[in-house]
């Protein structure tokens, strides 16, 4: 990996993940991605996140929440990006690898994670999936519509799954999950999930497994029906994505919503041919590279990336120039 110091407010550098070991996680975070981090089972890599529960750090161990404060113009001047007269990252970006089932959950919105969990944020969150096995799937929300008593003793007897949607999952596909939607990931999918800023998870069920420490992992009944949609939701369909073509990149948006926006970048340039960069005073961008390899330039700034990499550029950075060939995910507000 190639690691980078911001030099000014406005260029752009590496990140470093926390990483988590949840139980149904796997290898592949550091086999496809080569983060070289020494834990396992490796479930989630959070490479961009000022979050408390897992922050990313700067090649010398600072952390983004402390160099964001240092520097707020960083972030733009997007509404979403200062709150409580404070600079505030909005967003938190994931790999997530689904060796096993993640349990089936929902997350609150804002209004409720405010008043039920000191002032957090609720948690809409956007799937985007770089790979998955021939047979793997997602829930997504109920069949038709349940009461609170038939999801309770749906949950406690293990017959939930017979009341949700269950989705096919394949390679590019991209899934939006509101808050309040009931959900799981399903084994053998390999993701990245853009999300609000906030690690609020109730979960309904989880398959009865055990911890490392002989102990089940908590549910979480009550908040979770508290704010679950319990009427129906149709199969999540996939959007109609159009590639845009530009001199040595083709840029795909992936989706968008009050919180973030995505588009994929399929950056592909020849010798003497590079892709133009820059961001506005709105919103800094980070830039997720999910396959390739290659380089971002400009004024005082020279860095090679590669798969498994995450670039944060500032708010107003100076053009920049990407070279190579890579497939990127660009993040911004």
């Amino acid at each position: 990996m190639s690691w980078n110091d911001p030099a000014s407010t406005n260029q752009p550098f590496m990140l470093r993940p926390a990483a988590k070991d949840y139980i149904w996680g796997g290898t592949r975070l550091n086999d496809d991605f080569n983060l070289g981090v020494d834990i396992y089972p490796f479930a989630e890599a959070w490479v961009c996140s000022t979050h408390p529960d897992g922050e990313a750090t700067l090649d010398d161990g600072r952390r983004l929440s402390e160099v964001l404060k240092s520097n707020p113009s960083m972030l733009g001047t997007h509404p979403l990006q200062i709150t409580k007269g404070e600079p505030f990252l909005p967003i938190l970006i994931k790999f997530i690898d689904a060796k096993e089932d993640l349990s089936v959950q929902v997350h609150p919105d804002d209004g409720y994670a405010a008043e039920h969990e000191n002032g957090s944020w609720g948690k809409t969150e956007m799937w985007y999936v770089l790979s998955a096995r021939k047979h793997s799937e997602l829930i997504y929300g109920f069949r038709y519509d349940v009461d609170e008593g038939r999801v309770r003793a749906a949950a406690a007897d293990g017959s939930i799954g017979e009341l949700l949607n269950h989705v096919p999952v394949k390679k590019n596909d991209l899934f939006f999950i509101n808050a309040g939607t009931v959900h799981a990931i399903g084994s053998g999918c390999l993701i990245v999930e853009i999300q609000e800023n906030s690690n609020i998870t109730y979960r309904l069920y989880d398959y009865d497994r055990i911890d490392r420490n002989g102990q089940k992992r908590p549910l979480h009944i009550d908040k979770a029906l508290d704010v679950a949609n319990l009427r129906s939701s149709a199969a999540p369909r996939q959007p109609m994505r159009v590639l845009k073509y530009r001199p040595g990149c083709a840029y795909e948006m992936l989706g968008r919503c009050k919180y973030f926006q995505a588009e994929r970048l399929l950056l592909n340039t020849e010798n003497r041919l590079s892709a133009d960069f820059k961001t506005g005073p709105n919103s800094f961008h980070v830039l997720l590279v999910t396959d390739g390899c290659g380089n971002l330039s400009g004024p005082g700034v020279h860095m090679n990336f590669f798969k498994g990499d995450c670039i944060f550029v500032p708010a107003d950075s100076d053009e920049l120039k990407l070279h190579g060939q890579a497939q990127i995910i660009n993040v911004s507000c």
